[in-house]
């Protein structure tokens, strides 16, 4: 008996549940309320209900505003509700998870890329042509293997231009893919975020409503105290 006593019911799942895990329906929300009440029209107004089914439901409320504000949900805010609904973090560190499928040669193209578009290379490639020109311009043992209008050297620096624009554009894409992964993980984190402070706001609201609630029994009690005196002295 004196288990039963510290224990109330549950107007959802309609089990004895220990007052620890209940919370009075009237400390909820009043929005989320109505919607308890919507689904559940036989919950009596001082009833209790148990965390649990709390978490659920509000899953389910959740749920349903999404609906309304963007209509039918697509992957990535199913995805949102479940890690909500499992309790697990959504946010991935996109370098790390991109990084593992590259393959080969699409590092390799990275670091061309990379290189080609670092002043090391223009350094080394002004370098390069002032010594083949410098060469080709200066009679060593009367042979010039490319000599001027350097043709050789046009050719060879049409290779590269012809070979570096794709291998650029190879990484531009991949960095594009990126961004748009990128993208897509801080939308699920910002909707996740956004919902958590939802339901964070919720949370205290209903604390401070338990609180008004607890100063105005303790005044009620004090008012009375107070009257009893003043009777007594009278």
């Amino acid at each position: 008996m004196v288990n039963m006593e510290k224990k109330q019911i549950c107007q959802i799942c309609k089990k004895h549940k220990k007052k620890l895990d209940l919370i009075p329906l009237e400390m909820i929300d009043v929005q989320l309320l109505e919607f308890i009440r919507e689904n559940f029209p036989e919950c009596s107004e001082d009833g209790f209900i148990c965390k649990t089914d709390l978490k659920d439901i509000r899953l389910k409320y959740v749920e349903g505003i999404l609906k309304k504000e963007k209509g039918e949900l697509t992957n990535l805010e199913n995805k949102v509700l479940e890690s909500l609904r499992e309790q697990e973090t959504i946010a991935q560190n996109i370098n790390i998870e991109f990084d593992k499928q590259l393959t080969f040669g699409e590092k390799l193209s990275d670091k061309l890329a990379s290189f080609g578009g670092s002043w090391r290379f223009i350094i080394i490639f002004f370098l390069l042509l002032a010594i083949w020109i410098l060469i080709n311009s200066v009679s060593l043992f009367n042979k010039n293997f490319d000599p001027y209008p350097f043709i050789l050297l046009n050719l060879i620096l049409s290779c590269l231009a012809a070979i570096q624009a794709p291998i650029i554009m190879m990484s531009q894409n991949r960095m594009e893919t990126k961004d748009r992964i990128r993208a897509r993980n801080d939308y699920l984190v910002n909707l996740k975020a956004e919902l958590e402070i939802r339901n964070l706001n919720e949370r205290i609201d209903n604390l401070l409503t338990d609180q008004w609630q607890r100063l105005l029994e303790i005044q009620k009690i004090q008012m009375d105290i107070m009257n009893e005196l003043v009777e007594k002295n009278k």
